[in-house]
């Protein structure tokens, strides 16, 4: 069967799954292997459940009719994206980088959900399973595709690219983030370039920082929208940032006064602006999307925990991330602050010198108490009043039932690994 027979058979369906527990009635099933399982044992159970056809890669399990058998379900799962992503011809954004991707992500869409039927990416579902899916859930209403595109080492964005052919894309920054995967800063610089490449092969356009030196070499030669702070040459010209904490921009003939902290979230803020007006959006439908939008998931979110004010933003973590949210802590003019702050995953070879490279900065400050937690800053412990180690969670949990936090402003941030939201459960 070819994959434009796969097609049609897909386009009977109402839904696409590779997880049984999330089946629905009339879905089309992909039995995908993973590490620990082989979801073609599953193929029987998903039609039970009331998916419309499965597509397995192992005769073993061939059921009937229902049945459809394919040489890797993987492979095909992503071809067929490809297919269906031309099939509908729509204008397709797609965004990468090392910080903020999900954040801006969500502001992409609820801006430009204000004129276009829009679907965008559910949650971090951005890698080679998770663009397919994305892909896949687009249908003939939809006006406007929004696209995130992970990455851990090089090929993997051109990889991406090849599947979902955007037409715009748009760089958050690069980052040291997964520097393992990607052998060092320039291989990020590198591998989230490939983006770049695609674009401008295909004659399609970019979105672009200005404030970012590395973005605009990057960019050289494709064509681009553009924002920038104070700066007559952009597209969308920025008249003042500021975060304390809610990030607040005003523009040439508006302002938005956001839900969102720090002011490592502006250029997420203005990167959705300037698709909105690149894309004609009103201007007071653009404040309106971004005054309303409220981050969840442990992403830069503002908590009461009794008398404490919290900033959890325990979603995840890398030395640039870290680096900017400490450097946002520091410069707000609250009291009493307090940063807990967990290791960072990922960083192969460079993890001891970034987790230094923390503890360097926190000890030239004194705005703050600080709570270092995990191995990797263990390994990096010093004698300072205002900086304590932790070892494990478990031994900060400890630590936290003889304690009572009162009236204090408090950045908790870490890698998800490290789960740090479960601090909440010890302030109160």
């Amino acid at each position: 069967m070819n994959i434009q027979d796969i097609h049609n058979l897909f386009l009977q369906c109402k839904s696409l799954s590779i997880d049984t527990r999330k089946i629905e009635k009339d879905s089309m099933f992909f039995a995908i292997k993973g590490e620990n399982f082989d979801a073609n044992t599953f193929a029987d159970e998903a039609l039970k459940l009331g998916a419309f056809f499965v597509v397995i890669d192992n005769p073993t399990y061939f059921i009937d009719e229902r049945t459809v058998l394919v040489e890797n379900s993987l492979e095909t799962l992503q071809e067929l994206a490809k297919f269906h992503r031309n099939y509908l011809k729509l204008p397709i954004v797609a965004l990468t980088g090392s910080n903020g991707k999900t954040t801006t992500k969500e502001l992409i869409n609820v801006v430009l959900s204000k004129k276009y039927k829009t679907k965008a990416t559910i949650g971090n579902l951005n890698n080679h399973i998770g663009v397919p899916l994305t892909l896949l859930s687009f249908n003939k209403e939809t006006e406007i595709g929004i696209v995130e595109m992970g990455a851990n080492h090089k090929k993997e964005i051109e990889f991406l690219c090849e599947i979902a052919q955007p037409d715009y894309g748009y760089i958050t920054n690069f980052g040291k983030a997964h520097l393992e995967g990607f052998g060092g800063v320039q291989g990020v610089i590198e591998g989230k370039s490939e983006m770049y490449q695609y674009l401008s092969k295909n004659d399609k356009l970019v979105f672009v920082n200005l404030e970012d030196s590395i973005q605009v070499e990057k960019s050289t030669g494709i064509k681009k929208f553009t924002f920038g702070l104070n700066n007559a040459n952009a597209d969308l010209e920025i008249k003042n940032i500021s975060a304390n904490p809610f990030v607040v921009i005003d523009y040439i003939n508006f302002n938005v006064e956001s839900h969102l902290i720090g002011l490592y979230n502006a250029n997420n803020i203005n990167a959705a602006v300037s698709i909105g007006k690149y894309f004609n959006v009103d201007e007071k439908a653009i404040k309106e999307a971004i005054e309303n939008y409220i981050p969840e998931n442990n992403r830069s979110q503002l908590l009461k925990k009794g008398s404490n004010q919290i900033i959890l933003d325990a979603y995840n973590a890398n030395p640039s991330s870290m680096a900017v949210a400490i450097a946002n802590f520091i410069q707000l003019e609250n009291e009493n602050k307090i940063m807990i702050l967990g290791d960072m995953f990922e960083l192969g070879n460079e993890s001891k010198q970034e987790h230094k490279l923390i503890v360097d900065t926190l000890v030239n400050q004194n705005e703050s108490v600080c709570y270092l937690i995990g191995k990797y800053f263990y390994e990096n412990k010093v004698s300072n009043s205002n900086i304590a180690f932790f070892e494990t969670f478990e031994d900060f949990a400890s630590y936290l039932k003889t304690k009572k936090f009162q009236d204090n402003t408090i950045l908790i941030k870490g890698s998800r690994g490290m789960a740090l939201e479960r601090t909440l459960e010890y302030i109160s």
